[in-house]
C-alpha cells in the first residue's frame, strides 16, 4: 500500500532543544513517505535555556525526506524588534528575553545576523488541502490575505471557541494549556506549555483527510526548575 502523506505540526519550543531533537528524532522514525512535511508553529525562543541552539538546530533543515515549514511566533518577532529597537529591549527581557540572550553569551551584539534575519523571514502561516497552520490564530472574518499580523501571532481565542477558518481546520499554538492539547471541532492548540513541563506534543495529520490530528508524538523530558 502506498503511505499517506503526513504532515507533523510542533508546537511551541521556547529554548528546549532537548525536546526539539528527540522530537525531531521521533518523527523521523514515523515518516513513511517522500511527501511528509514537518510543520514548526513559532516561538522558538524566550524562557527556556537553548534559544541559540534552537534557531541553529532548524536552520539545518530536517534531512532531505522531510520538508520543513518555519512559521513565525510572537516571541519570535519580539527578539527581532528588541535587537533592532533598543527601546523594546526592557520588555523583550521581561517576556523570556533573558534567558534567549543568556543563550548567546548574554550580549545582544553575539546574536548573529544570519539568526535574525532568519527569524524575520519566517512565514506567518502555511496552508494544505484542509488545514491553515498559524502561531496564535486567526480572525475567521476576513480573508486570509487581510489578516493582521497581530492576529496571527497574539491572539487568543476564547475558552472553548470552536471556530476554524471556513472549511479549514485551524492548528495552533500559543495559547498554553499544561492539560492540553485542545482538540475542537474547527482548530487544534497544540501548546502544552512544554518550556515549564517538559512535555511537547506533536500533532500527526493526514494530509488527505480533514479536521483533527490521528495521532500525536509525547516528547517527555525534564519540567523546568522553579
Amino acid at each position: 500500500p502506498i503511505a499517506m502523506s503526513q504532515t507533523f505540526v510542533i508546537p511551541d519550543i521556547h529554548g528546549r532543544l532537548d525536546l526539539l531533537e528527540r522530537g525531531l528524532a521521533e518523527i523521523a522514525a514515523r515518516s513513511e513517505g517522500e511527501t511528509d512535511t514537518v510543520v514548526t508553529i513559532g516561538d522558538y525562543v524566550d524562557k527556556g535555556p537553548a534559544s541559540k541552539g534552537v534557531i541553529e538546530r532548524l536552520m539545518r533543515g530536517v534531512g532531505e525526506r522531510l520538508a520543513l515549514v518555519t512559521l513565525k511566533g510572537n516571541h519570535d518577532a519580539m527578539m527581532v524588534e528588541a535587537l533592532r529597537d533598543p527601546s523594546k529591549m526592557k520588555e523583550w527581557l521581561a517576556k523570556g528575553g533573558d534567558e534567549a540572550l543568556a543563550s548567546y553569551g548574554g550580549e545582544a551584539a553575539r546574536v548573529p545576523q544570519s539568526h535574525l534575519e532568519w527569524l524575520d523571514r519566517l512565514r506567518l502561516f502555511h496552508l494544505d488541502a484542509h488545514r491553515l497552520y498559524v502561531h496564535a490564530g486567526v480572525d475567521p472574518g476576513a480573508p486570509l490575505d487581510l489578516q493582521r499580523e497581530e492576529t496571527l501571532l497574539w491572539k487568543r481565542y476564547p475558552k472553548g471557541q470552536p471556530e476554524g477558518f471556513g472549511d479549514l481546520h485551524v492548528v495552533h499554538g500559543h495559547d498554553n494549556d499544561p492539560d492540553g492539547p485542545v482538540l475542537l471541532e474547527g482548530r487544534t492548540n497544540l501548546d502544552t506549555l512544554a518550556w515549564r513541563t517538559g512535555r511537547l506534543t506533536i500533532g500527526i495529520f493526514a494530509d488527505e483527510r480533514p479536521g483533527g490530528p490521528i495521532d500525536f508524538i509525547v516528547v517527555k523530558g525534564a519540567a523546568a526548575p522553579h
